[in-house]
């Protein structure tokens, strides 16, 4: 019997992944939020490319689309190492999706560890919910940047998944979201999604975030992140340390939300990690730019580990980078 999964992303969002009979479609993000539409791939390669250009985005779900390259490789009788080595390649940052490779790449089973990730990425999205639900309150307003929800994993998403159960639970609070520039993940996506859920949601300018918290219209900020190095230091979409920053001046807590496989012991701090650069045309592109002005596109920053309250994470809440350090065991 062949195996299946097409987990529908939390509160109504389409799934981002589906696998069924073999086969593997990716949602395509960049047609959000006009179009729904589902790309096949049929290669290793494929998912590669669609990694690499943000068909899918989001550590956990490029981390299972990976995993499920993997199978498809196997399928086709493709050399294991050559297409874990594409896969890797196809973008730096994010830890998740070397995870997953290495982890099929090990297994006897391609396909059956494949799906395995995709069906643990389901468990790990509740528990970071359950574990984080209790921060939000009736009246609360919460904060967050770029994409940690559905999208970006099979489910209730990291950083959305507290907001989901709240949600469910009946609790009333609000929800800012940044735009995120230069791709609007924030507005494209997260907007969306929370809006289709029914959640009571108002996109800013990323640049809005200090003004609302020097009014004391935001209660909490929490994110989601591409890779937590030993230490404690946060990596994820860039703005995240400016958000991070001004909510420290503001005495506003900043959490992380986080699956264990996110966490990499063997990055010192973030210094240690590579941070992407994409192509420049992603900023100049959109706006009136003056012709031939040079532009910078670093895709990530780093929030150093002394700006975050807390990591939540699908196993537990921990306050401290010696206390995250246990996600290695």
């Amino acid at each position: 019997m062949s195996r299946e999964r097409d987990v529908k992303g939390g509160a109504n969002a389409p799934a981002s992944i589906r696998w069924r009979d073999g086969r593997l479609w990716l949602l395509d993000q960049r047609k959000l939020p006009d179009a729904v539409v589902y790309e096949e791939q049929r290669s290793a390669r494929d998912v590669a490319s669609s990694i690499a250009q943000m068909t899918v985005r989001g550590a956990p779900a490029i981390g299972i689309a990976a995993a499920y390259g993997m199978a498809l490789a196997a399928k086709a009788g493709e050399p294991l190492p050559a297409a874990a080595a594409t896969l890797i390649a196809a973008r730096p940052t994010a830890v998740n999706l070397a995870w997953a490779v290495q982890r099929v790449l090990a297994a006897p089973s391609p396909e059956a560890a494949a799906v395995a990730i995709h069906q643990e990425d389901v468990a790990m999205c509740q528990a970071i919910g359950a574990n984080g639900v209790g921060l939000i309150d009736d009246g609360c307003a919460a904060l967050t940047h770029c994409n940690a929800g559905a999208l970006a994993v099979s489910t209730l998403g990291t950083a959305t998944a507290p907001l989901y159960l709240a949600h469910a639970a009946g609790k009333r609070f609000s929800v800012f979201v940044d735009e995120t520039r230069p791709a609007l993940q924030g507005a494209r996506l997260t907007a969306w999604e929370l809006l289709r859920a029914g959640l009571d949601v108002t996109l800013i300018c990323d640049s809005a975030a200090a003004h609302l918290m020097a009014e004391g219209g935001i209660d909490l900020v929490i994110v989601g992140a591409d890779r937590v190095a030993a230490n404690g230091d946060v990596v994820n979409k860039i703005g995240t340390r400016a958000l991070a920053i001004v909510s420290r001046y503001h005495g506003v807590p900043f959490y992380v939300a986080l699956p264990a496989s996110t966490f990499d012991p063997a990055a010192a701090n973030g210094a240690a990690v590579v941070i992407e650069e994409r192509d420049a045309g992603e900023v100049t592109g959109p706006i009136p730019a003056p012709p031939g002005v040079a532009a910078r596109n670093p895709a990530f920053d780093v929030t150093p580990a002394e700006l975050v309250t807390a990591w939540i994470t699908d196993r537990g809440r921990f306050h401290t980078a010696a206390e995250l350090g246990g996600l290695a065991a």
